[in-house]
């Protein structure tokens, strides 16, 4: 035990006084916050401020428009109606338009028995939410004018316009009720899917590029004559893996405090809530280490029968493939996350950490799945590491020759 842990001190504090270490852990939440803060300036005034004409052979609806486009507090636009109009004037003002003298030009034709129809000119391709404002603003001008038309009064219309919002709530297993949202349990799955599979395949990564280059540099030829080779490889597995909790902790706290700038508040609406469960927070861990050490001793055994790290970079993407598989699941996971199939990939070892979470985003699973689903992980990683150890074993000491089927065969008959 004592050699095991004074190898798992080696390998943390070499890679926490690491370059790499310094630059990832405190670089990504820099260029994280740059990011938010980059995001809310350009956000500022986007697609207000627009000096627009609106032209109708109906005056009324014209003028509609006009309230519903002036009524929006963040365009801040500035509205020219022009009503009827002739095509030598629509000629004059998309000439405007050229000339940057106006934004843009709604045209609108409302043809006696038929439905209307509408264009919109402007210099600018790309400009979709003043697209969306001026569709929205002649929709609902379109119904106010029905409404109106119809006898009903123009405070009702109004009303009736603005159409009703739907709040969300979610029923929990204890009876509670609590308020829901299906875009937020979504981006919260997703984020912390993503962080634990990049930094469980990143720090598995790392225990193989470890071995290769301790390989390379025949040093381990020095430390077995003072640690065995299990030892060495545990020692190896508990030390990486510490330096990715280090890690994880700091770009959390970090996280955080981004999260709950103004800048990163400004971005999101009032509905926008994340909610961190106690159970997120307490099994985040548990699936790290268990998903780390599932990994990362699949790689390292992967390593000990690999020359160089190209070679072992040509084996990565068949080693990544569940974690591929378990983002192709995410829009099923997180709409049912009780179908056959979600159940049945977080209950998967190697798709079992990041489906379990994408699972719990939308609707905690029982406990029952929970335990099934860890102890299938502890399994398949006392496997792993069976198998792994063996190959591990003989290979550090193999050099200059690549291991064939049969010789790995051999390699785990040895005793």
């Amino acid at each position: 035990m004592r050699n095991i842990l004074l190898i798992a001190r080696r390998e943390y504090l070499e890679q926490v006084r690491g370059r790499a270490f310094k630059t990832t852990t405190i670089g990504l939440p820099a260029v994280f916050a740059l990011v938010v803060a980059i995001a809310y300036l350009s956000s500022l005034g986007l697609g207000s401020n627009r000096h627009m004409a609106v032209t109708a052979s109906d005056p009324v609806l014209a003028g509609q428009i006009r309230s519903q486009l002036l009524g929006d507090k963040e365009a801040k636009a500035s509205v020219d109606v022009i009503a009827p109009a002739t095509p030598e004037q629509r000629a004059a003002l998309v000439n405007m338009v050229r000339t940057k003298a106006l934004d843009g030009l709604l045209w609108v034709d409302t043809p006696a028995g038929a439905a209307p129809t509408a264009t919109y000119t402007s210099q600018s391709a790309g400009d979709f939410i003043t697209n969306d404002r001026l569709k929205s603003a002649l929709n609902h001008a379109l119904v106010d004018a029905r409404l109106t038309g119809g006898g009903m009064n123009q405070a009702d219309a109004d009303t009736l316009v603005k159409g009703v919002s739907i709040q969300t709530f979610q029923v929990k297993k204890d009876g509670s009720v609590v308020k829901s949202n299906a875009a937020a349990s979504f981006y919260k799955g997703y984020a912390m899917a993503i962080l634990l599979s990049m930094t469980t395949m990143i720090y598995g990564m790392n225990v193989a590029r470890s071995i290769i280059q301790e390989k390379t540099s025949r040093i381990f030829e020095v430390m077995l004559a003072i640690a065995k080779p299990g030892d060495m490889l545990a020692g190896k597995l508990i030390g990486v893996g510490a330096v990715g909790l280090t890690q994880i902790a700091i770009w959390l706290v970090a996280g955080a405090a981004i999260l709950f700038s103004p800048f990163a508040a400004a971005l999101m609406t009032g509905d926008f809530v994340i909610h961190i469960s106690w159970s997120e927070t307490v099994l985040f861990p548990v699936y790290f280490v268990l998903g780390y050490l599932l990994y990362s001793s699949l790689f390292a055994g992967l390593a000990a029968t690999c020359e160089t790290e190209q070679e072992l970079q040509m084996y990565m993407p068949l080693a990544a493939a569940p974690t591929w598989l378990s983002f192709a699941l995410i829009l099923l996971v997180i709409n049912d996350s009780n179908s056959f199939w979600s159940v049945a990939a977080s209950l998967f070892p190697p798709t079992a950490p990041v489906i379990m979470f994408l699972r719990m985003a939308a609707e905690i699973p029982p406990v029952w799945q929970f335990a099934a689903s860890i102890g299938l992980l502890v399994v398949s990683i006392w496997a792993t590491l069976w198998f792994s150890s063996r190959l591990y074993r003989v290979g550090i000491l193999m050099y200059g020759k690549r291991a064939t089927l049969p010789e790995l065969l051999r390699w785990l008959r040895y005793s």
